[in-house]
């Protein structure tokens, strides 16, 4: 009942000053002055000030004559904190004011001397038609929840576009009870609130309050979905996300009542420092009341944020220091607000709020991006099965984000360079903004086209890294790195001699001081400039790519990559050498089209050729039947003809024909075959001189 009481008192201050808005008569109109009056007045007025402006210029011109740096009034001028401290006395001796509002509203309430209700009837009326009006609401939500969980299966991110439609319709059918619970609230205050008084009034601005707060619940209930998990727009379990959606609908419930508090009684105090004693006695609870919900949902909030991570980094950092960001962040604008009630001072505070609703934004903006990408078949890790490479969505993502981070960056920089710290005036931040606006466009646009360019590339490297077209895919794993170098290149050099002259910048000095620099580099480095015109003609030429042998003048290995510079060769035995494109000489490429292969065989002298032609033809025969020996073959083995002839011995070479890299394994197991096979088809081989 004490609670009770204190909140009926508090809802009573709030309808007391409203009725005293109310209550106040209009002023008579005055009567209008006879024309002679009125060009005296007006020529008394003309006379009055005429002496002001000479009193004013004489003043101006002995001003400098009195003036002194060592005034000793400036000794006795009032720092800030005595400022400060003569506020808050004046404040703190204002706190009776507010008890007395209390009584007046309580007074003010009570139309039961009119023949309708008292105070106390009014706000029981008024708190019973909330709780139906939520009652509504509540069974609207109920008998819509089975077509929500038959919906929801069809809204997970794996039904890729489609899914978006019965996003759609699931927060069509969200809002619904929103509408019901307007709807009842408009029928409540026709059916339970007719007068013409102060309850009228009251009444609309407590449904309307209610009505925000149901709003804003509705659009936590999209992101988080606490009932439905399969339509769920972030990474959060079933109870983090029933967890997380009920602690925050409480404290939203909290703020929106405090701030309708505070504009009731802003509108219709008796004075600016009842205000200010109002949110002096309020403040430990605004700040020890969020404290607690932070502490309460970290768990939650960082495996939110923890999936954000992903993508925005950003978000992971704050996810992982939750309470040393959030903690010292509402301590600061919870002493900045006071401080500013207090002085009247609201530029800091202002400039904070604006900082942390613009940063809860971006990362509800961020879940919104996150939730839509993974839906058009993105890159994320066991979201999608579809693909798993870089998709035009993830560019277009990252494009927006760089967007809006732009943008928010811009926001709060304004609100604390102009506002707060005062570096420069509103029109001189116009101005600078205003010629570095084409300059960003011009930066984004070349981060834009690099993404794009990115993607193309990655995009058609893994469309010919299989098949017929993998000997393509290795030539554009050569060409795209140094294609990308390059490009990137011109994209910085031109986007930043672009911006540079948006904003004013002669460029023509610095392209003739780099054709200057250029020369003098192509003079003084002529070794290094042999070495990258060297290899721009081996990667033209093809001569060899990534991933293949090849055997040069300095060293010999497979091709593991390159720069604009040099070439790194991986040999047989693991040594890495880098070799400059300048030194390389000439070229053999071990690994191009096709590798032949032959060795030789010692038989006995009077073997017969043709059942050893036979003998090998099954031999052949044998290995073309394992698939990947027959994938590496190009040509099977067969007899290439008699090497030598001795006392004892035919030496016969044998022949074949590979994909490159693939002669030794195929060889190896041709050897093999004819050691266990010959001897039993009465095939005998040489024996030892």
């Amino acid at each position: 009942m004490a609670a009770l009481r204190s909140t009926v008192v508090v809802v009573v201050l709030v309808l007391g000053l409203i009725g005293g808005a109310f209550a106040q008569t209009p002023p008579t109109r005055p009567q209008p002055l006879p024309q002679e009056q009125f060009d005296a007045l007006v020529d008394a007025v003309k006379k009055a000030v005429a002496d002001e402006l000479r009193a004013q210029g004489a003043t101006a011109t002995a001003k400098p004559e009195a003036a002194s740096p060592a005034d000793p009034k400036d000794a006795h001028r009032p720092s800030v904190l005595n400022t400060f401290r003569d506020r808050l006395r004046q404040v703190v001796a204002a706190i009776p004011q507010a008890r007395g509002a209390a009584r007046d509203l309580s007074q003010a309430l009570d139309e039961s001397s009119t023949g309708g209700r008292g105070t106390w009837g009014f706000l029981m009326v008024l708190v019973a038609a909330m709780i139906a009006v939520v009652a509504v609401e509540m069974a609207l939500r109920a008998a819509i929840a089975p077509l929500k969980i038959r919906l929801a299966p069809k809204a997970t991110p794996e039904k890729g576009m489609r899914s978006l439609a019965y996003l759609g319709l699931l927060a069509l059918l969200d809002g619904l009870p929103v509408i019901g619970l307007w709807l009842a609230s408009e029928f409540a205050l026709g059916a339970l609130f007719p007068g013409t008084g102060l309850q009228l009034p009251f009444a609309h601005a407590a449904m309307t309050m209610l009505l925000i707060w149901r709003v804003n619940s509705f659009v936590l209930r999209l992101v988080f979905r606490p009932d439905v998990g399969a339509a769920r727009l972030c990474e959060l379990d079933d109870h983090a996300a029933r967890h997380l959606h009920r602690y925050l609908v409480g404290m939203m419930l909290f703020f929106i009542f405090l701030r309708f508090l505070s504009g009731q009684v802003a509108a219709f105090a008796p004075s600016a420092d009842a205000i200010a004693a109002a949110r002096l006695i309020t403040s430990p609870i605004v700040l020890l009341l969020p404290i607690w919900l932070m502490v309460m949902v970290k768990p939650d909030v960082q495996q939110w944020l923890g999936g954000l991570g992903r993508t925005a980094r950003y978000a992971g950092f704050i996810g992982r220091h939750w309470l040393g960001i959030a903690i010292p962040l509402l301590i600061a604008l919870v002493a900045t607000q006071l401080y500013g009630v207090i002085t009247d001072h609201l530029n800091v505070p202002t400039a904070l709020l604006l900082t942390l609703n613009l940063l809860v934004g971006v990362l509800l903006f961020e879940t919104l991006l996150q939730a839509l990408v993974r839906r058009l078949d993105s890159q994320l890790p066991g979201f999608t099965p579809a693909r798993t490479a870089p998709t035009l969505a993830d560019v277009v993502a990252r494009c927006i984000r760089v967007a809006v981070l732009i943008g928010v960056i811009v926001l709060i920089g304004e609100s604390w360079v102009v506002n707060v710290l005062g570096l420069v005036d509103s029109d001189a931040w116009d101005r600078v903004t205003g010629e570095s606006r084409t300059a960003g466009i011009t930066l984004f646009t070349a981060y834009v086209l690099w993404e794009v360019f990115k993607y193309f590339t990655e995009s058609h490297l893994l469309r010919h890294t299989a098949g017929d077209r993998a000997s393509n895919a290795t030539r554009l794993h050569t060409l795209i790195p140094l294609l990308r170098v390059t490009v990137a290149i011109v994209l910085t050099v031109v986007a930043v001699l672009i911006a540079l002259e948006n904003i004013g910048v002669n460029v023509t000095p610095l392209l003739a001081g780099a054709s200057v620099l250029g020369l003098a580099l192509s003079f003084g480095s002529q070794t290094l400039v042999r070495d990258i015109v060297s290899g721009v003609f081996y990667l033209t030429d093809d001569a060899f790519r990534v991933g293949e042998n090849i055997d040069c003048e300095k060293a010999k290995g497979k091709v593991e990559g390159f720069t604009l510079r040099s070439v790194r060769l991986r040999s047989q035995n693991g040594q890495l050498h880098t070799v400059p494109f300048g030194d390389l000489g000439r070229v053999t490429n071990l690994s191009r089209d096709w590798a032949a292969a032959d060795f030789t065989l010692r038989f006995a002298r009077d073997t017969d050729l043709d059942r050893l032609r036979e003998a090998t033809t099954k031999v052949s025969d044998d290995i073309m039947a394992v698939p990947e020996l027959n994938q590496a073959l190009l040509e099977p083995l067969k007899i290439d003809g008699i090497a030598d002839v001795s006392d004892n011995a035919l030496a016969i070479r044998f022949k074949f024909v590979t994909h490159p890299g693939h002669s030794a394994t195929v060889q190896n197991e041709a050897v093999s075959r004819m050691l266990r096979m010959f001897p039993e088809l009465g095939i005998s081989f040489a024996a030892a001189a």
